[in-house]
């Protein structure tokens, strides 16, 4: 092992090394409820400097800074992509103290902190204190799922990682190229021209190509499967050619590109978004796995107590003091602020651009710089396993957590939808019940169950549902085929393995009937809605039973023979919706839900009751 080692590995390999460990590493985070980056950290460090398996200079050679210039190129562009301008002018208060206050703050506290505690120079610091900007918008969403905070302050932390994350690209952006000119040129004067000159560049060729792709887009003079290859080799076209004519403008002109793209209003919007989505997961899992393993002892040894030291200053004094700042005479409570303050997780972006920004400003001749991508896995090791691990406690403390299990969403009003988010709402789970029809909503309102009056699948309801608090969706409408669109369009939001509908009636000609790999899994023992609305004229209920040592599951069944398991819910609260293929488990201290005739319980299950 030691003599493969020492010899290397062919290129292929090392890009197959690559994208196994950094698909591998999200897969097991995935089943192991973690932060992804943590493992990605892990495995780069363990195949780079601690095995000496991989080096990415040694086996890939010339090919890797390329390379990595394209993924943080496409990362930009994929963050321009998400700052909707609408969004930004809607977003409450709270959000827009944090964009507009807490960025610059952020950025001038991190600036001073790289500075006077890590020692490094004012390139290196400015440059890397707009990158530190980012809260990790990869990564606040996983840690909000696990945390189940309450609405306001999930929000809070949700939008300002949104927003922040192409504004902190930018400001990165920025302060490299004026780092870069000051480097440069001659006089100050010059250096100021030059600066305007690639803004103005750089801008033109983002606003010029975004334009473009736009209308094309939307007059249909590209096809629709050809939408997101187009997108991919206009992207890397302009930040190849401004690159070309002005040296380390690209990376500003995808930015821009991206930010005109998303306030374009295109049809075709999220079907790219998503599909960028995917190619970012690979890329930012590659450029992630491609750093930690060109990490070397001796870089690493070099960050000792002032990386330490920049850490404790960062989370405990930077970052509250910027929230604090900005949102001091707010309506926000206090204890929302606290919380919000002590949360700054980094992500993935942050060690992208600053191993690319490092390696650049070392060539230019300022040498602290190679510390950047150090600083910044240390950085994004702390902030990921502290927040992951004092988020829930911490919002315990304050009042701020929600209820332990995920909530669920059931699309469509009716009395069955009532009925479900009564019988859920009495075991402490959150249940919102939404309808475009508000004469649908009536029961599930005067029964005191949460109601959204819209479209689930519209942007209303992307800015007005804190999705984060739920973790399964049931469509339940009277409509079969809106049942299959909600179903089909969540399940990459929530997984298809949370997302239930109502069984579509079999059509006899095939013709007429919808692709098996669309909708979600047939619920409620795959009964249709006409049947189920039967079932509740007749005065059927939604009943929960509790299973004991005297009344197992098998007593249950005999016992209500006709009954329609909907869910199993365990002694500690956690949620099992059933589909129609699914195997009960319910043991001793469990609570089936079901759905039967109205009647009694026998006389063994009133005593376990009591």
């Amino acid at each position: 092992m030691a003599v493969e080692a020492a010899v290397g590995m062919p290129p292929v390999m090392g890009f197959a090394l690559v994208g196994a460990l950094g698909v591998g590493a999200q897969w097991l985070a995935w089943r192991l409820r973690m932060p992804a980056i943590v493992l990605m950290l892990v495995a780069g460090l363990a195949v780079g400097p601690g095995l000496g398996i991989f080096d990415p200079e040694r086996d890939i050679g010339p090919l890797m800074q390329p390379m990595i210039a394209i993924a943080v190129a496409i990362i930009l562009f994929e963050g321009g992509l998400t700052l909707n301008l609408e969004s930004l002018r809607g977003a409450a208060e709270g959000v827009r103290r944090l964009v507009f206050l807490g960025a610059p703050l952020g950025w001038l506290g991190s600036t001073l902190a790289l500075h006077y505690v890590a020692g490094l120079g004012w390139a290196s610091s400015t440059v890397f204190g707009g990158i530190m900007i980012v809260t990790g918008p990869t990564v606040i969403a996983p840690l909000l799922r696990q945390a189940r905070l309450k609405k306001r302050p999930a929000q809070l932390l949700q939008w300002e990682a949104i927003v922040n994350d192409p504004i902190g690209a930018l400001a990165a952006v920025l302060a490299f190229e004026l780092v870069l000119v000051m480097q440069a040129a001659e006089t100050f004067g010059d250096a100021v021209f030059d600066m305007i000159r690639g803004i103005v560049l750089a801008t033109v060729m983002g606003l010029a190509s975004g334009w473009i792709l736009a209308e094309a887009f939307r007059r249909a003079y590209v096809p629709e499967y050809m939408k997101v290859p187009v997108l991919f080799a206009v992207l890397l076209g302009v930040f190849a050619l401004s690159d070309y004519v002005l040296h380390e403008s690209g990376l500003l002109a995808v930015t821009v590109m991206g930010i005109w793209i998303a306030n374009a209003h295109l049809p075709s919007y999220t079907e790219l978004r998503r599909f960028k989505e995917h190619a970012t997961v690979l890329l930012v899992s590659g450029v992630f796995i491609l750093l930690a393993a060109s990490m070397d002892v001796e870089t690493l040894s070099l960050l000792g107590w002032p990386a330490a030291a920049l850490v404790v200053a960062v989370i405990f004094v930077v970052r509250p003091m910027t929230v604090m700042t900005s949102l001091a005479f707010t309506k926000i409570p206090f204890r929302e602020r606290l919380l919000v303050a002590f949360t700054g997780p980094r992500g993935v972006v942050l060690v992208a651009v600053a191993g690319l920004f490092g390696e650049r400003l070392v060539a230019a001749g300022i040498d602290d710089a190679a510390l950047l991508s150090p600083l910044a896995f240390a950085l994004v090791a702390a902030t990921v396993v502290l927040h992951g691990f004092s988020l829930r406690p911490m919002a315990r403390l304050f009042g701020l957590a929600g209820g332990n299990t995920p909530g669920v969403i059931i699309v469509g009003g009716s009395q069955f939808a009532t009925a479900l988010g009564e019988a859920l709402q009495k075991h402490e789970i959150d249940v919102l019940v939404a309808d475009a029809n508000r004469g649908r909503l009536r029961s599930a309102r005067e029964a005191g169950v949460p109601v959204f009056y819209g479209d689930i699948l519209s942007e209303a309801a992307e800015h007005g549902v804190e999705l984060m608090s739920f973790g399964r969706v049931v469509a339940v409408s009277d409509n079969e085929a809106y049942n299959t669109l909600v179903a089909t369009d969540l399940a990459p939001e929530f997984g298809r393995e949370n997302v239930f509908q109502l069984k579509q009636a079999k059509q006899e000609n095939k013709r007429h009937a919808l692709p098996p790999s669309l909708g979600g899994r047939p619920f409620a023992a795959g009964m249709s809605f006409l049947e189920i609305a039967r079932h509740m004229r007749k005065d059927w209920k939604i009943k929960s039973t509790l299973l004991t040592d005297d009344f197992s599951l098998e007593d249950w069944q005999a016992k209500n023979p006709e009954a329609v398991p909907l869910a199993e819910i365990g002694d500690q609260g956690a949620l099992r919706l059933l589909d129609e293929n699914a195997n009960l488990r319910a043991e001793a201290g469990m609570r089936m839900l079901w759905l039967g005739p109205d009647g009694d319980n026998n006389e063994l299950q009133a005593k376990a009751e009591q």
